[in-house]
């Protein structure tokens, strides 16, 4: 075992604070990685609070992680000391089941392992990207090609797969209408993706407050939700909607943006329940779709989609002992567009 410097939430809605925590030894097919970088996603905030049910504590927050490979275990062969390399949502699934076979292993149902706040397949807790060294095994790393810095890789890792898969798989590209709701770490990182794809894309957000940076990042358009005249000069517009915001929606208002045979599809998770009238769906035979972040190889090929169109996401590099603060001003908004840890500073 190895004992590292961390940050760790003692409790549910706790503020962080400096630990040490243990990890495991590097075994035959464990890479041991110094992390760089840890970027600070919204699902941190809610699992940390406990915003979506009972969690396990101490917690140590962190699933954009981007490192320096420093030991490979014997049997590795995908990673080698010196690599640069990256952790997402996952460290560890089945790899027995149906969907874990076809490259879905975020949908795991033989036992996937989040990198935090849940229990490896040697039941002990893991633990995230708030620390200085993590061990995992060698097919839960991915490679950040030569072209991305770490510290704007980092947040690819979740935010970037969260709002590429579904992009991909709904069709996003040449001819095609996409619209955003909400410019936040989620939404900023679809617009990029989205523009980098070919489509046609439009935010929408509740106020223009940032609409010369969506401009910026590769929208053609920008509306303001608050604006009433906004759902009614969109009527129908697009093929794809993607929803970034964690806070629930009027959906019918929404749906109705959509052409006929359009998807909504949600990668934001509000905590409360959502009510909706079903005409909205039926009418237009309209889909409201959800997506969870994506499996390891298409992880893969999204870090090489964003080098090769040469582009991470926006962030602020902050030191260790901001952590509590940046959960604040993620909360209320004011963050453009990915806090990022700096691990040196742990």
């Amino acid at each position: 075992m190895t004992t590292v410097a961390a940050y760790a939430a003692p409790a549910a809605k706790a503020p962080l604070e400096r630990t040490t925590i243990e990890r495991r030894e590097v075994g035959e097919f464990d890479v041991l990685i110094d992390i760089k970088f840890a970027g600070i996603c919204h699902s941190d905030i809610h699992q940390a609070q406990e915003g979506w049910g009972e969690a396990i504590f101490p917690m140590v927050p962190g699933h954009e992680i981007a490192g320096i490979v420093s030991e490979v275990g014997s049997g590795v062969t995908k990673h080698k000391v010196g690599d640069r390399v990256g952790v997402g949502c996952l460290v560890d699934s089945c790899r027995e089941c149906e969907n874990c076979k076809a490259g879905l292993e975020q949908h795991c149902t033989g036992g996937g392992v989040g990198t935090y706040n849940a229990i490896g397949k040697d039941g002990e807790p893991t633990y995230g990207g708030y620390s200085e060294k993590v061990v995992v095994d060698e097919n839960f790393v991915l490679r950040i090609p030569d072209g991305l810095s770490l510290d704007v890789a980092a947040p690819l890792l979740c935010a970037g797969i969260t709002t590429y898969s579904p992009l991909k798989h709904w069709g996003a590209g040449p001819g095609k209408k996409v619209a955003v709701i909400g410019l936040g770490g989620l939404g900023h990182m679809g617009v990029k993706i989205a523009h980098a794809l070919g489509a046609e894309v439009t935010v929408l957000s509740q106020s223009l407050r940032k609409k010369d940076d969506g401009l910026k990042l590769g929208a053609d358009h920008y509306y303001a939700t608050s604006d009433p005249k906004t759902f009614e000069e969109l009527a129908g517009s697009f093929d794809l909607i993607l929803s970034t915001v964690s806070a629930p929606l009027d959906f019918g208002a929404y749906l109705s943006l959509l052409k006929t045979g359009g998807a909504l599809v949600n990668v934001g998770a509000p905590e409360e329940p959502i009510a909706l009238n079903l005409f909205s769906l039926i009418g237009g035979n309209k889909t409201l779709a959800g997506s969870m972040i994506g499996g390891i190889a298409e992880t893969q090929e999204m870090l090489d989609f964003c080098a090769e169109h040469g582009f991470g996401a926006e962030i602020e590099l902050i030191s260790a002992d901001r952590i509590n603060e940046a959960y604040e001003r993620v909360l209320s908004s004011d963050v453009r567009y990915r806090f990022v840890i700096d691990t040196a500073t742990i």
